[in-house]
C-alpha cells in the first residue's frame, strides 16, 4: 500500500454522499469492475491507495453541512480489507460520521465490520445506519475461488444475523451472477433463503448476469482459465466483448427472484434499495434546521 494526501473526501450531494477511504482492493474477486481501466488506476490494483488524511478531510466536511445527510462507503473499494485492521481510518471516519449525527451505508464482503458493530448500532440509534453484505455463492469451494481473499458466504450470513441482532437494517448485493459458473436455480435459493433467515431489509440484483469491461475481462478470463477450463472460449462464442452479460438461465431465475422476494416482504427493485439507504429520517433532518 502507498500513502496519499487527498483533495477532498465527499462526493456527491443533494441529501447523501460517498466516500472512499482507500482506493483498490485486496479481496481478490475474479470479476470486480473496479478493475476496469475506466477508472483510471495509475497503479497496481492491489498496491492500496491509502487516504491518510481522510478523517481531517471529513471532519471539515462535515462542520461546514447544516443538513444531516446519509453518507455511503464501500461502492468502489472495501472498507474493510486486510490494511483496515492496521490502519482504522473506517472507523476513525465512523466516529466523525457518528459525532455530528450524519447517517451511514456501509458496503462490504468482509467479517472485519463486525470489530465496528458497537460503533454502526449508535450511528443507526442516533440517525440511520444500513449495512450491505454481497452474496454471489452458496458453495464454499466456488466462494474460495472466485472471491478468494475473504471470509465466505455462510460467515457473512453470520455477520448478517449480528447486524439484525442490534437493529441494523441490512442490504445484500446478489450480484454478479456469472453464466455458467454460478446461476442455479439451487445457488440463488440458498442465498435466497439465508436472507429471509438473516431478516435482510433488500437485495439488489440488476439481473442474472455480470458486466465485463476492459481490464476487468482480462483479469476475469484469466481467472476463468485457471480455475474453469473452457469457461472462457464459451464465454467468447456467447458474448464476444459484450459489457452485459447476461445468464441463459436469466428469465427463469429473475422470476424466482421478484416472486421470493415479493412472498417474503423484501425490497427488490433496485431504486427502491438505493431510495431506502440514501434517505436521511426525516425528524433528523428537521432538526439539523433548529
Amino acid at each position: 500500500m502507498h500513502f496519499v494526501d487527498a483533495k477532498g473526501i465527499l462526493t456527491g450531494g443533494k441529501g447523501h454522499f460517498g466516500m472512499n477511504v482507500y482506493r483498490g482492493c485486496t479481496h481478490g474477486c475474479i470479476y470486480c469492475d473496479s478493475r476496469s481501466r475506466c477508472y483510471q488506476f495509475t497503479h497496481a490494483f492491489e498496491d492500496i491507495e491509502v487516504k491518510q488524511n481522510a478523517p481531517e478531510l471529513l471532519e471539515k466536511a462535515l462542520k461546514s453541512k447544516r443538513q444531516k445527510a446519509m453518507i455511503g462507503t464501500g461502492s468502489m473499494s472495501d472498507p474493510y480489507m486486510h490494511c483496515e485492521e492496521e490502519l482504522g481510518l473506517t472507523r476513525k471516519c465512523l466516529e466523525i460520521i457518528c459525532r455530528y449525527g450524519f447517517g451511514a451505508a456501509v458496503q462490504t464482503k468482509s467479517d472485519r465490520i463486525l470489530r465496528d458493530i458497537d460503533l454502526l448500532e449508535e450511528i443507526n440509534r442516533k440517525a440511520k445506519c444500513v449495512v450491505q453484505i454481497t452474496l454471489t455463492t452458496w458453495d464454499d469451494r466456488l466462494c474460495r475461488i472466485i472471491e478468494p481473499n475473504v471470509c465466505n458466504t455462510k460467515r457473512r450470513i453470520e455477520v448478517l444475523e449480528e447486524m439484525r441482532k442490534k437493529g441494523i437494517p441490512t442490504i445484500v448485493w446478489m450480484t454478479p451472477i456469472l453464466p455458467f459458473i454460478n446461476d442455479t436455480e439451487e445457488n440463488i435459493s440458498a442465498i435466497l433463503n439465508a436472507c429471509v433467515q438473516a431478516g435482510v431489509k433488500g437485495i439488489i440484483c440488476f439481473d442474472m448476469g455480470v458486466t465485463l469491461r476492459e481490464g476487468d475481462r482480462e483479469y476475469f478470463y484469466a481467472a476463468l482459465d485457471m480455475h474453469f477450463p473452457g469457461v472462457k472460449e464459451l464465454y467468447m462464442r456467447t458474448y464476444g466483448n459484450a459489457y452485459e452479460v447476461p445468464s441463459p438461465r436469466r428469465k427463469e431465475l429473475m422470476d424466482l427472484f421478484i416472486s421470493f422476494c415479493a412472498k417474503h416482504g423484501i425490497l427488490w427493485k433496485p431504486d427502491q434499495c438505493f431510495d431506502y439507504m440514501s434517505s436521511f429520517p426525516e425528524k433528523y433532518r428537521q432538526m439539523s434546521f433548529l
